[in-house]
């Protein structure tokens, strides 16, 4: 899962494995850090597995070192300001509006329309996670059913350093205790791989060599079960969430993440709070790197 980059262009690969598809994020010059091209290419890939009755496990990874370093905010393939044919709900194109409708409309579609949609893909989905899980790169693994980590993977949501309270799939209290969520955001600090298995974020931490054939392993496992089983239990499971408040809970934070970028435009910078990608890598410990971005 993470042979170096084929000479495709694509930001995604899929391959099948059996009962298994394996979706890799392929930008790994710049941490898989998801512009929009990335975001509907990974729509595609699910869907293409969700339709695909040989499939009965979809593992989520990442191409290099990192997973997913977030949301693109400084690449030269950042396309927040184009287009693209909407699938996650009903907003209309964000691209020739202005100010919050802009972002209001784009976000509802591309971050929190889009994780939605795939939490609900009647599959069992497997992260499979190296390096960096950061930001948007959170809201790709907390998707997911299960979460598999290598050793070296990190995670972290920094964005209150933005003056924003949350990426905008807020999961937070709900993958993690409330009182750690609190100290995960308040901090922005990783929380390393064995940290969240102790808080119940992942499932497996595995030496850093093996993440891919573990994770494989464990997925051909369940592929093992009956499909409309796995499927009864996927939502069973999420159901039970969203009675303890995580789809209502999204809502509201939802609209608390729009009120700090409209907060900051009027205060600060920019809509981000005048942080940039070398801002948050020199408070995260890192040194900036021109080909890698992401939050």
């Amino acid at each position: 899962m993470s042979a170096a980059r084929t000479a495709s262009t694509e930001p995604v690969r899929y391959t099948r494995r059996g009962p298994v598809a394996v979706v890799t994020m392929d930008r790994p010059d710049h941490r898989n850090a998801q512009n929009s091209a990335m975001t509907y290419a990974l729509d595609r890939a699910f869907y293409r597995a969700a339709d695909d009755d040989e499939v009965k496990v979809v593992v989520l990874a990442g191409a290099g070192k990192h997973f997913s370093a977030g949301h693109d905010i400084g690449t030269p393939e950042r396309d927040a300001h184009l287009p693209f044919d909407r699938r996650a709900g009903l907003w209309w194109d964000h691209s020739d509006k202005r100010g919050a409708e802009s972002r209001f409309a784009r976000e509802s579609e591309v971050y929190l329309g889009m994780c939605r949609r795939w939490r609900e893909l009647p599959k069992p989905m497997v992260a499979s996670v190296q390096g960096a899980c950061v930001a948007g790169g959170l809201m790709l693994a907390w998707v997911c059913d299960l979460i598999v980590a290598a050793e070296d993977a990190f995670f972290a949501d920094p964005v209150v350093r933005m003056g924003i309270p949350g990426v905008e799939y807020f999961a937070h209290p709900w993958v993690m205790p409330p009182r750690v969520a609190k100290e995960f955001l308040y901090t922005g600090d990783r929380m390393d791989a064995r940290r969240a298995y102790e808080v119940g974020m992942v499932n497996r931490v595995v030496p850093t060599g093996e993440l891919a054939e573990r994770t494989m392993e464990l997925a051909a496992r369940i592929a093992e079960m009956p499909r409309m089983g796995l499927a009864l239990a996927k939502r069973a499971v999420n159901q039970a969430e969203d009675l303890q408040g995580l789809h209502t809970g999204m809502d509201s934070v939802f609209g608390l993440h729009h009120l700090a970028h409209a907060h900051n435009a009027e205060t600060a910078a920019d809509a981000l709070g005048g942080v940039d990608l070398r801002a948050m890598l020199r408070h995260s410990g890192e040194r900036p790197h021109p080909r890698k971005a992401g939050a």
